[in-house]
């Protein structure tokens, strides 16, 4: 399908219909804290190490994780979203997942959701996600988060996508892999472990961290790095002969936030003591001048104040 153009960010601001989030949380969607934490540990490993390549996102629901991804694109890098959003899904199985699971879904919530937090849309692929690797170029993404069908197949053929189109040392991130709603997602996960050279450097509640080349250093970057963590706890498994780190994130507080065009501005502060708040308060100040200077004094004070008047 080929994509539309965008709407102008004024038609956007001006549509009472649309969302206007004040900060991240206020998107619709599921990106938990923890997995915010490695989204940011990685993507600031691969700018300290120079590692270049674009972004790619597959199913991006309302746009969270996406407008989280935007805050680490580089100058000449391109930031590639993958969705159907409005368009018809391609077999009666998807259609019926997509009507039970996202029937609110539409592109321009999504464009709304991201031009609050960025001036620029990534670019937009409106299809389904089997067409990606004839839209971005073969080792090309340094950084790929999947999460789009939840059907084995699809998800499955996201996987050998992903393989295709990531750099030597890229990174794959799979969303609920562990779901109980979502076996096809745990099967073609761990099939792409057994089957097709996926190596897996850590999980969490909702998400596998992996990669097509040698984890051994990042796995020991990351370890590096958790044990400076207080709020996260993490245990070395032992998974078909490799170490795997799982990682409890349950108290974990998010990493810095993009800003929305929408925050609210500071709060009023207290209007000084001048002007309209100061006349309002001369009642009691008479008063007290009143009652507490000698008559001779009190006369002069008022003349005084009507002469400034």
């Amino acid at each position: 399908m080929a994509q539309t153009s965008a709407p102008a960010q004024s038609t956007l601001e001006s549509d009472p219909e649309l969302p206007k989030p004040t900060r991240l949380d206020d998107v619709k969607g599921w990106f938990r804290p923890v997995d915010q934490l490695l989204f940011d540990w990685f993507l600031t490993r691969q700018r300290d190490h120079g590692e270049a390549g674009d972004l790619l996102e597959l199913g991006a629901y309302m746009g969270k994780s996406a407008i989280f991804l935007g805050m680490y694109l580089r100058e000449g890098e391109e930031f590639t979203v993958c969705d159907l959003w409005d368009s018809p899904a391609p077999d009666a199985s998807n259609s019926a997942e997509m009507n039970r699971s996202y029937a609110t879904l539409t592109r321009r919530a999504f464009e709304a959701n991201y031009r609050s937090f960025h001036d620029e849309l990534p670019t937009l692929v409106q299809a389904p996600t089997s067409v990606i690797s004839s839209r971005v170029r073969a080792a090309s993404c340094r950084f790929v988060h999947i999460d789009a069908s939840h059907l084995y197949e699809h998800v499955k053929g996201d996987i050998e996508a992903a393989r295709e189109l990531i750099t030597p040392d890229g990174v794959v991130v799979l969303d609920d892999f562990r779901a109980e709603h979502c076996p096809g997602v745990a099967a073609a996960a761990w099939g792409a472990v057994a089957t097709a050279g996926l190596r897996p450097v850590c999980i969490t509640a909702t998400k596998m961290y992996g990669t097509w080349s040698d984890p051994e250093k990042v796995r020991e970057a990351l370890l590096g790095w958790l044990r400076t963590r207080t709020d996260l706890v993490h245990v070395v498994e032992e998974v078909a002969g490799a170490p795997l780190i799982r990682i409890d994130g349950k108290k974990s507080a998010s990493p810095a936030q993009p800003e929305s065009r929408h925050r609210p501005g500071p709060a009023a502060t207290a209007e000084p003591a001048t002007g309209a708040a100061q006349r309002r308060r001369s009642p009691l100040v008479r008063r007290v001048v009143r009652d507490l200077l000698p008559p001779i004094l009190t006369r002069a004070l008022r003349r005084a104040v009507r002469g400034r008047r």
